[in-house]
Formats: structure tokens, C-alpha cells, sequence
């Protein structure tokens, strides 16, 4: 039986363990330092790469910007590239001032009781445009200053509304505004006295055609184009049917148009109702877009004397505050027409009709003046 006999004392071999773990840490530390400089290395080749390539572009682009300022016409580009960015905006926050004439037309009064307007301010500046104005009333006959004339004028506001909205086409695209024509020479709306009101569509004109293969059903002449009628008025008698047929013009019972030209209104909605079988529907037409929203709430006169008009006839003076819907002088509301109180037609800013609407200012009654005084009729007219 074989025996083993440890000769090396334990101190000794304690320290050669000591010596193995010595030698193990070092080596370790060594590879750490080998590959932290080997990291640091590269990182010093990424960032020496990175810088180049930062030179090369920064070079790049001071050639890019020496060019660039050497055009003579840089400031017009920059400037009508920043009016291009704003086009949306601008179209949406622009206001149509003209359309006064519009509104105008549509609240003063025609026939025997007349109003006439010696100054005139628009305010588009709020929430809400407002319109200030001086005028006269003429009740036309005796008594000739009549206060009905007044309150009659502030109760139609709740009667006044406006429209506006697209002409679309058969295939429910909408029509570029620019392509359409709606009034005459005259400023008068286009306007059939049983089928309603209609617009011109100059289907040859740039950007405005209906595209290749577009039937168009009604092509007519006008001042030298070719044009196609469209119908602002629904055509119901024509147009309505129990159910669509491809290819035809058709109305249903909610008011939705299909298979014809026509106009798409943002404020007015035809609804029809059957009351029998076999019976044709009783068609409602709902307006809700009011000229004067607060209707005779928002006319405010502020002041009302007796006076003589330029003719030397007895009239009766005021002055009013006319608070409008901000929506009428949009200009990103297209074909806005303004609908006077039912029995008046619907007018537009024609020179006749606006030029009836002013005139000269009339002036304080004189202290002897009893005929204005009295507040009753002509009679001691000088």
C-alpha cells in the first residue's frame, strides 16, 4: 500500500495560491487596459470620421449658401413663398366687404314706405360685423311721418336670411366658383318666374370642364361661351322619384340631389312628407341661417327726430346699430345670396337697386316749421 508524503509545508503552499490569484488579477487588469485603449481607439477614429464628415458638410453647405444669397431675386422668392404658406389661412380669415350692397338690398324696404340712407358704417373688426347708419323714413302717404314705417323696418329682420354653398356636378364634384356665372349685366340674379333661381356654368373656360366623357344636358350660349344651366332652385316636380335610376336626375324625400347639376346649400334643406298612398309629397323647406341673428332684437335705433328730406318733404330721421352674422362676409362662403322677407324678390347689388337705397341727409325741422312739428302730414309744406 502506497503512501503520499506532503513535503511542502502549508505556509509554503498558501502562498503559492497566493501567488496563482496575483498572477490571475493581473491578468485581468492588463486586459482590461488592452481593450479600454482599443475602445478609446475607436471612438477616436468614430469622432475623427464624424468631424471630417461635419467639415465636409459645413463646407458643402457655406458653397450651398454663398450661391444661394447670390441670387438678386432671393428676397421676392422668400416673400412669395411665405405668402403661398399663407394662402389657407389669409382665404379663410378674408371678409367681402361688397357684400353690403346684399345685404342692404335685401332690408330696405320698396313700395309705398321707403327708407334712405345718408351715412353708412361697416364694423367686420368683432366677432360680430355690425352696420351703422343714418336714414329717413317715408311713409309715402299721409301721415307722411309715420313711426310704422320704423317698426315695421326693425321687425323684418326676423324675416331676412342669407344662403350660400357649391354648384356640384353630375358626379358630385364640386365646381370651381370662378367657373360660374349667377347675375347679368345688371347686377340682377338669373331668374325664372316659375322654376326659380338659376347660374351659368362656362364649361370651356380653364380648369372649370366637367372632364372627359361629362354628358352636360342643357348646353346654351352666353355673351360668347358656351354654357351649361344650373338650377340653384331644386327642380322637385322633375327631379323627385320613389327611387334613383342611374343616369337620371333624382330627389329623395331627405332633399338629397343625385344625377344632375345642381346647388349644394350649407343653410337650406328641403324635406318632403307622403300623406297617402299614390299622393305626391308636401315638400318643407327650412332655412336656418338668419341675416340678423337676435332678429328685431338686434337693430338698435338710437336716435329718431321729425325733419326734411332734399325735396323738402316731411321724413322721419333716425339713426341704427344692425348687428349682422359673422358668416355673410366670409369669403370662404361661396355664392352667398341674401333672401329678403317672403312677397320681396331676392335682389343683388345692381346699380339701379343700390343707388335708390342712399341719399342726401335730411336736415332738423326749422323752430317755425309747424307742419314738421305736429308729427302728422304735409299740409304748410313750403
Amino acid at each position: 500500500m502506497a503512501r503520499e508524503i506532503n513535503l511542502v509545508p502549508d505556509i509554503k503552499e498558501e502562498m503559492l495560491k497566493t501567488l496563482k490569484l496575483r498572477n490571475t488579477i493581473l491578468f485581468s487588469c492588463i486586459m482590461v487596459i488592452v481593450i479600454s485603449i482599443s475602445v478609446v481607439g475607436i471612438f477616436a477614429l468614430v469622432m475623427a470620421g464624424q468631424q471630417a464628415a461635419l467639415d465636409g458638410k459645413k463646407s458643402t453647405l457655406s458653397s450651398l449658401s454663398n450661391k444661394l444669397n447670390s441670387y438678386s431675386d432671393l428676397d421676392d422668392f422668400l416673400t412669395i413663398k411665405n405668402q403661398v404658406g399663407d394662402i389657407d389661412a389669409l382665404s379663410s380669415n378674408k371678409k367681402v366687404l361688397s357684400r353690403t350692397f346684399n345685404v342692404l338690398t335685401a332690408m330696405i324696404p320698396t313700395g309705398a314706405d321707403t327708407i334712405t340712407i345718408s351715412e353708412l358704417s361697416v364694423d367686420l373688426t368683432e366677432d360680430q360685423p355690425t352696420m351703422q347708419f343714418d336714414a329717413q323714413a317715408n311713409a309715402g302717404k299721409e301721415p307722411y311721418i309715420d313711426y310704422n314705417v320704423l317698426d315695421s323696418f326693425k321687425k323684418s329682420m326676423q324675416y331676412i336670411y342669407y344662403d350660400y354653398g357649391d354648384y356640384i356636378d353630375k358626379n358630385d364634384n364640386v365646381i370651381p366658383a370662378y367657373c360660374m356665372i349667377e347675375s347679368g349685366q345688371d347686377g340682377a340674379k338669373f331668374a325664372d318666374s316659375e322654376k326659380g333661381t338659376y347660374a351659368l356654368w362656362t364649361v370651356d373656360a380653364e380648369g372649370c370642364s366637367g372632364g372627359d366623357g361629362y354628358l352636360y344636358d342643357n348646353i346654351e350660349s352666353y355673351d360668347g361661351q358656351r354654357v351649361e344651366k344650373i338650377w340653384r332652385t331644386p327642380q322637385i316636380g322633375e327631379w323627385y322619384k320613389e327611387k334613383s335610376v342611374a343616369g337620371q336626375p333624382y330627389m329623395g324625400l331627405d332633399g338629397e340631389i343625385s344625377g344632375v347639376e345642381h346647388f349644394d346649400s350649407q343653410c337650406i334643406a328641403y324635406t318632403g312628407n307622403l300623406v297617402g298612398e299614390g299622393t305626391a309629397p308636401q315638400w318643407n323647406e327650412n332655412n336656418t341661417c338668419m341675416l340678423v341673428p337676435d332678429g328685431s332684437d338686434g337693430i338698435v335705433v338710437s336716435d329718431s327726430s321729425n325733419g326734411r328730406d332734399s325735396n323738402d318733404e316731411l321724413v322721419l330721421r333716425f339713426s341704427a346699430t344692425v348687428t349682422l352674422d359673422p358668416k355673410v362676409y366670409e369669403f370662404v362662403n361661396s355664392h352667398m345670396l341674401v333672401i329678403p322677407p317672403s312677397g320681396r324678390r331676392n335682389v343683388t347689388d345692381s346699380y339701379m337697386q343700390v343707388q335708390a337705397i342712399f341719399g342726401e341727409r335730411a336736415r332738423d325741422c326749422d323752430k317755425d316749421d309747424a307742419a314738421c312739428a305736429t308729427n302728422t302730414d304735409r299740409k304748410g309744406d313750403k
